[in-house]
């Protein structure tokens, strides 16, 4: 033994050694600009850190800050490509990552945690510096005591975003950023100090809704974009403060204002938008796997073209090219429309999709413009595209010089074979008198509507507007609504308009606000950080992943708040592959986890409202609340739509945990499981094997539970009609055992499914009724309703003699009451006839004594 402990002293230093070294060569944090930021953690100083330099004037502070943004401006930012899981150096990363998470456990670092200490105390590894961002540092710590409000901005964008690879410090980030809200009104910095209080991210300060709020209107009042969309946010889903469709409808207008301005200041037909509005969890099957989530399992897995087409898109490319290249024409106009949409999963490439255009129009089109001699059929249809595609591109200058005389031509092209791009483009040039072509709103309204008709998006939003223009608001929004099966952010906008106003139709606040908050998400680009938190997270950048999805999720974004909770949950399964990763179990992080899965369930997420039972259920972020769970359970299963909600009741049922235990209604939750989704075969297979083991003993031993039974047959209701016409009839369905539709079975006298008389079929004792029977029957009910009727007019006639007489009674009152007031006077014995009031038909009780 002795001679063992010196070559395990070796490997524990060979170890240590390794984990330091991984340390060194951890990759620098991403370079990212104010708007779309990146960065890695930070030891910096707070501003209350620079009290030993000496105050310097505006000017000379200004300079600092000056030579700073010089010198950073010189700082080259790292690659950003992405880390593909087919390449060497991506397996080769990942395993330096998990080497280093298992040797920071065993020997040198704590537990990682997301909270970040007060003061400022980095969690992370030791600051590192190059030596221009160091410099530039240093001239903006000399302005800072100067309360320069460029110095305060640059570093608080530093230490939170890590820009220009600075290390990040989120407790110093929030120091500068208050301190430049409470200097200057600094809409940014109000929304920054508004978002941390929201979050309290870093665990630099504690979460209050209150004070989030209140920054965030000032931001929002202030004009910051981002600080209006999630105030709009806020008043729609009433987070820390009542619902209020007005508010909402009033700052998601004022972002949509923006949206659709930036939209338009494109090339003509507006920027193109990139989609990154998306989950994270689609390309993984969704968040339980394909086989348990929903959306990707039974019914629904039919209708999900979309998420089922990611996982395939690099084999329809492969199949689409294979085809191409064995002179597939319609493969190629297919594979250059891909190109140029830029689906998800696939980047937009427009010189690939130019290149295919050309290469299909040169087989309809010489040189020098002139057309071969008898083209088929199909030359003709991809020909006619790709004559509208190259037009549209010459148009706005996409992957060509931008020419209008060019994309005339093309559109001139096209048009003569009734191609809907061709049209549209060309009723374009006749609207703005482009190309050499004088203004003419009848070709172009004429062009629009023809194209529009053939169910093209873009034109069904042009004359769309043509007729809201003229105050033809009704015919302007069957336009816009056909157009927005297509995503076209205009016709969104122009229905919330109609919505807002009440323009030919009564006015709607809620379904303005939907259309706003439709537009303001569309126009990703103005205020969303998707696009950086997917590449941070396809970068393996998990902290910054976390990071774009939150803000994301603040302002309102289903899929950041669905990210950033699936990113948090560290409860994925029970059993997982990784069972050998550590897992943070950080109370902060749960409880942020469920407050997204709830924010995200609220817009329509089935799986989001299963996570929130399960979390309620196990009691993660939260205190365990059964109860609460299976309301979770029950809004996700409603429908049938959630075959693991579905389960889950089941499995409460079975248990009587948060519902009253019933075995029989849990085999019905099972069954509808398995009804849902025939993938869970297995699971409800044992899971009714148990059951029925379970109910099986109960019944056996007395106990109280409702055991499995059969269902009741459900009663079919009668109508008033139906009820007379059995009254009358000679048939008795109400006496019969038969089930409707079923004959009864042979009886003694061999009369079965083929023989005896078909009066007969029905109940025993039905031999009793035959044909003078029925006509009995039908007398004695003559009989019955003649009797009914004798009686009830009878009634009639007693009641109108008894009014007659009280009437005749009241006319003779008042003489009455003379003759009986005299007899006493006269000391008669013999009270008069009239008023008595002990006469129970007046309606007044006897005195007292009587």
């Amino acid at each position: 033994m002795a001679r063992g402990r010196p070559y395990i002293f070796y490997i524990f230093l060979f170890l240590s050694t390794l984990s330091i070294a991984v340390h060194a060569i951890e990759p620098v944090p991403e370079h990212g600009d104010v708007q779309f930021p990146l960065g890695g953690p930070d030891g910096g100083s707070s501003v209350d850190t620079h009290s030993d330099h000496q105050d310097e004037d505006g000017n000379d502070s200004q300079k600092y800050v000056d030579e700073a943004i010089k010198i950073l401006k010189t700082i080259r930012p790292p690659s950003t490509q992405s880390k593909r899981k087919d390449t060497t150096s991506y397996y080769i990363s990942t395993f330096l990552y998990y080497l280093q998470r298992t040797l920071d456990v065993l020997f040198i670092a704590n537990v990682p945690t997301q909270e970040e200490p007060v003061g400022g105390d980095s969690r992370s590894a030791p600051v590192h510096m190059s030596k221009p961002l160091s410099d530039a540092v240093h001239l903006l710590s000399k302005a800072i005591p100067a309360k320069n409000p460029d110095a305060l901005y640059l570093m608080a964008e530093m230490n939170f975003y890590g820009n220009w690879s600075h290390p990040r410090n989120s407790a110093t980030a929030f120091g500068f950023y208050r301190e430049l809200a409470s200097l200057t009104g600094n809409s940014t910095a109000q929304n920054m100090v508004a978002f941390m209080y929201a979050t309290g991210y870093g665990g630099i300060i504690q979460k209050d809704q209150s004070k989030a709020l209140l920054y965030h209107t000032f931001a929002a009042l202030g004009g910051n974009t981002r600080s209006e969309m999630t105030l709009a946010y806020r008043y729609h889903a009433g987070i820390s403060t009542p619902r209020n469709c007005e508010e909402a409808a009033f700052f998601y207008k004022r972002v949509a204002d923006k949206a659709i301005d930036y939209y338009r200041s494109g090339p003509p037909g507006g920027y193109y938008l990139p989609r990154n509005n998306h989950r994270i969890v689609d390309e993984l099957g969704g968040t339980y796997g394909a086989g348990a989530s929903f959306g990707h399992t039974g019914r629904v897995a039919k209708r999900s073209s979309e998420q089922s087409s990611l996982s395939i898109m690099d084999d329809i490319i492969e199949y689409l090219l294979l085809l191409s290249n064995k002179g597939e024409l319609s493969a190629t106009q297919q594979l250059a429309k891909l190109y140029y949409d830029g689906p998800r999963g696939l980047s937009r490439d427009l010189r690939k999709a130019r290149d295919l255009y050309f290469q299909l129009a040169k087989k309809m089109w010489t040189k020098d413009g002139k057309e071969i001699k008898d083209p088929s059929d199909i030359v003709i249809d991809v020909a006619s595209k790709a004559a509208g595609y190259l037009g549209r591109m010459y148009l706005r200058g996409e992957a060509v010089p931008q020419d209008y005389a060019l994309a005339r031509r093309w559109f001139a092209r096209g048009l003569k074979y009734a191609d809907t791009i061709s049209q549209h483009g060309m009723a374009y040039l006749y609207e703005n008198g482009l190309a050499g072509l004088d203004k003419n709103m009848d070709k172009a309204t004429k062009l629009y509507k023809t194209s529009a008709e053939e169910d093209y998006g873009p034109a069904q939003v042009a004359i769309g507007k043509i007729f809201y223009n003229r105050g033809e608001y009704g015919v302007a929004n069957k336009w816009f609504e056909l157009a927005t099966r297509h995503g076209e952010v205009e016709a969104y906008y122009y229905l919330a308009e109609i919505n807002n106003q009440g323009n030919g139709r009564e006015r709607s606040c809620g379904m303005a606000t939907l259309y706003f908050k439709h537009v303001s998400e569309k126009v990703e680009a103005l205020q969303a950080p998707l696009e950086w938190a997917h590449r941070a997270y396809k970068n393996g950048v998990r902290e910054s992943a976390v990071l774009g999805f939150m803000m994301a999720a603040e302002q309102g974004y289903e899929s950041g708040q669905s990210n950033v909770a699936f990113l948090l949950d560290e409860q994925k399964s029970r059993f997982p592959l990784d069972w050998w990763r550590l897992r943070r179990n950080d109370g902060v992080e749960q409880e942020l986890a469920l407050m997204y899965w709830t924010r995200s369930a609220k817009q329509q997420n089935i799986d989001s409202y299963v996570k929130m039972g399960d979390y309620y259920l196990a009691g993660v972020g939260t205190e365990p609340d059964t109860e609460k769970a299976a309301a979770c359970y029950i809004a996700a299963s409603e429908f049938q739509q959630s075959a693991q909600a579905l389960w889950n009741l089941g499995w409460m049922h079975e248990n009587g945990i948060g519902v009253e235990q019933d075995y029989h209604l849990a085999k019905r939750y099972y069954d509808q499981a398995l009804e849902t989704n025939t993938e869970a075969y297995l699971p409800v297979f044992l899971s009714l094997l148990k059951l029925r083991a379970r109910s099986f003993w109960n019944t056996i031993s007395g106990g109280k539970i409702n055991a499995i039974g059969s269902d009741p047959e459900p009663r079919k209701r009668v109508t008033v009609s139906e009820w007379m016409k059995r009254w009358f009839s000679d048939e008795k369905p109400q006496y019969t055992h038969n089930k409707p539709g079923e004959v009864p079975e042979a009886d003694e006298h061999g009369a079965g499914q083929d023989g005896g008389d078909k009066s007969q079929h029905g109940d025993p004792g039905n031999d009793y009724y035959g044909e003078e029977g029925g006509e009995d029957e039908f007398v004695e009910n003559m009989l019955i309703l003649g009797t009914m009727l004798a009686l009830a007019v009878l009634v009639f006639v007693r009641n109108q003699r008894q009014q007659r007489q009280q009437r005749q009674q009241g006319q003779q009152g008042p003489n009455g009451q003379a003759q009986g007031h005299g007899a006493r006077a006269g000391g008669a014995g013999n009270a008069a006839p009239g008023f008595d009031p002990r006469n129970p038909a007046f309606g007044v009780p006897p005195p007292a004594g009587l």
